[in-house]
């Protein structure tokens, strides 16, 4: 079964029939994690770096920002299995795609936001794929845990 991670959401699966997906990955980030041992993995996909620009927003959408949306996904991904020790991560994403002269940086900066996190918590990162001006359209395969990524204007590419 398909599954389809929208802005501001987030999906898990440990079922082998499932595959998860996420569109237009432009200044949003794209992270995916799998347990190659547990086959169970999760994507989210956050617009912001940081939750305290809107508190009230936080509290209604926490995917929406990486501070709160990223031990979100761990914790799920946990719950199907997984273990952090045996996590591969991937990063999509973190164009800049609408602020060409890079007043705002919201792509580098949630790059950053999720490299700090990664650090602080003692996880590496396998893959990534971020930066430069296109979106990007990610998929997992929860049975293989194979990632697949489509460039804007190109083909589906297994990474």
């Amino acid at each position: 079964m398909k599954h389809i991670v929208g802005v501001a959401d987030m999906k898990t699966s440990n079922r082998p029939e499932d595959s998860i997906l996420t569109y237009s990955l432009g200044s949003c980030i794209g992270l995916i994690i799998y347990d190659p041992v547990a086959k169970a993995g999760g994507m989210l996909h956050y617009m912001l770096p940081d939750s305290s620009i809107d508190k009230d927003k936080a509290k209604t959408k926490p995917l929406m920002f990486a501070d709160t949306g990223i031990p979100m996904l761990f914790k799920e991904t946990y719950t199907l299995g997984a273990k952090k020790t045996r996590l591969k991560v991937f990063i999509a994403g973190g164009a800049q795609i609408l602020d060409q002269k890079g007043f705002f940086n919201i792509g580098k900066r949630n790059y950053m936001a999720l490299k700090k996190m990664m650090f602080r918590n003692n996880v590496l990162i396998n893959q990534q794929i971020v930066g430069g001006q296109v979106n990007r359209t990610v998929r997992l395969e929860i049975a293989t845990g194979d990632i697949y990524l489509k460039t804007s204007g190109g083909p589906e590419e297994k990474i």
